[in-house]
């Protein structure tokens, strides 16, 4: 997708090639699969922020105007009270050209059937309701070596076909990226360095039904 495909910097070579992060260059790597799957990480905490590295103040300087607190939490929003409206599903924007102008009257057998204004339009809302593809946002805690440590990713709508017959599936069309902070180690235990840089995070922003 280009652009909108952002990268993450070294972090996703972690989830392909399964090695530490200590051992990592520090290179961007694409990612075609969307949302960010859950990242291997070394598990020795030697390579963990300690409590002094985690000022939020200094973080938020760091950070600047990409902190966006509409994608991005310091405290875990999980635990936060939201309404089921959330996540509600919800047509955006006008009716697709392709379902509005649909003829309902064309029979495949070369007749023409009568049909309603009433009728038709209530099809339509039907058609385009059974084959919308939202983009469902969730939270994701991504661990103590992001900051912020929350993320709202998108994901595409999938529990069950989005066409009508049956076949076609909601997918990734479009993604944005935010930028957040990551800590980053090199060299080994005593001798290594550690700090924060700043990551290009991707976050599907649309879907679309499709084969």
């Amino acid at each position: 997708m280009g652009l909108s495909q952002t990268l993450l910097f070294y972090a996703l070579v972690c989830v392909h090639l399964g090695v530490s992060q200590h051992h990592l260059h520090l290179r961007p790597s694409p990612s075609d699969h969307l949302p960010v799957p859950v990242l291997k990480e070394d598990p020795d905490p030697e390579y963990d922020p300690r409590e002094q590295d985690l000022a939020e103040r200094t973080l938020r300087k760091k950070l600047g105007s990409n902190f966006d607190p509409n994608f991005m939490s310091i405290t875990s929003p999980m635990l936060a009270n939201h309404s089921a409206s959330d996540n509600q599903v919800k047509l955006q924007g006008p009716m697709p050209n392709e379902i509005k102008k649909l003829d309902l009257t064309e029979t495949p057998y070369g007749k023409r059937v009568k049909v309603g204004k009433k009728a038709r339009r209530k099809f339509l809302q039907w058609l385009w309701t059974y084959t919308h593809c939202p983009v469902v946002h969730t939270w994701k805690d991504l661990g103590v070596r992001f900051w912020p440590r929350y993320i709202k990713e998108g994901n595409c709508f999938s529990e069950r076909s989005c066409s009508f017959p049956e076949g076609m599936s909601c997918k990734s069309a479009k993604s944005i990226h935010k930028i957040i902070l990551r800590w980053y180690c090199q060299g080994f235990l005593r001798q290594k360095y550690c700090t924060w840089i700043q990551v290009q995070y991707p976050i599907i922003s649309e879907c679309k039904c499709s084969c």
